[in-house]
């Protein structure tokens, strides 16, 4: 008897750590489109988009707009005024730089599949990666096998570790080759101190990349497109409606990446 409690206790337990996880001090966002219907969450620890993309949804600011851009496998973006009742084969996606915010990069915040973001201008024209928050984009992306991501980390990290080779070991290989053939023990020292040198080093040095945890689960399932990480603010993602990312998606575009459909946002309000 004293077992079965322990074990409803711990699930008890697990529940409501899940709960407290899954919470947030915003309320449901919905997205009506001519598509069907989604509903997002907002990030708790980006609140300088949540609160300003707030305001705008409680304003009706989104509502008749367009995804005036769309790429599959990458992402649907909309919301932009000028895409409001645009005529057929219309330029549109003009942003304003008096909507524009300070990046909130989060490291558990990536960019998988039904991650909502925040668009911006190029580095050139936009060095403080500030966002462009008069218009949205939902990632479709796509999925990714575990090997490709290792080796994307593998090409940030290994010349990385290659450099620190080249300095602490290479200069003390010739000392290592006599050590080897006249003093085995003393060549086992020094090749562990130095090698010991370069893991040192290496486990600070700066530039070192890996995805954080988790995520490389998320890219291998969901899909994503994780080149976007740590250029972009993602203040919140999609919890129901994935299928309405994919009907989107899957549109004819024209040469601007504009659907030859449009794919309308009827509405944009929060959950009472």
């Amino acid at each position: 008897m004293k077992q079965k409690k322990s074990r409803i206790l711990l699930f008890i337990l697990c529940s409501a750590t899940v709960m407290l996880q899954a919470q947030t001090k915003y309320p449901v966002i919905v997205i009506e489109t001519n598509y069907g219907t989604m509903k997002a969450m907002l990030y708790d620890d980006t609140p300088v988009h949540n609160d300003h993309y707030l305001k705008l949804i409680r304003q009706g600011y989104f509502n008749g707009t367009l995804f005036h851009r769309v790429v599959k496998n990458f992402v649907i973006q909309g919301g932009a005024q000028d895409s409001r009742n645009a005529p057929a084969g219309a330029q549109i996606g003009g942003g304003r730089t008096d909507m524009e915010l300070m990046p909130e990069f989060r490291e558990n915040r990536f960019h998988k599949k039904g991650a909502l973001a925040a668009p911006r201008k190029a580095n050139n024209e936009n060095p403080r990666k500030k966002s462009d928050a008069s218009q949205f984009y939902i990632v479709h992306g796509r999925v990714y096998t575990r090997g490709r991501l290792d080796s994307t980390e593998m090409s940030v990290n290994v010349p990385i570790r290659n450099g620190l080779i080249r300095t602490h070991y290479v200069p003390h290989k010739e000392e290592l080759a006599r050590l080897k053939q006249s003093d085995p023990r003393g060549f086992n020292n020094l090749l562990d101190s130095l090698l010991g040198v370069v893991d040192s080093l290496y486990s600070v040095a700066p530039g070192r990349f890996f995805f954080p945890e988790g995520l490389k689960d998320a890219y291998t399932t969901l899909g994503g497109a994780h080149h976007l990480d740590g250029e972009y603010t993602v203040f919140g993602e999609i919890t129901e409606g994935l299928d309405v990312i994919d009907k989107i998606a899957a549109l004819v575009v024209d040469g601007n990446s504009r659907p030859q459909k449009d794919a309308k946002i009827v509405r944009m309000y929060t959950e009472p």
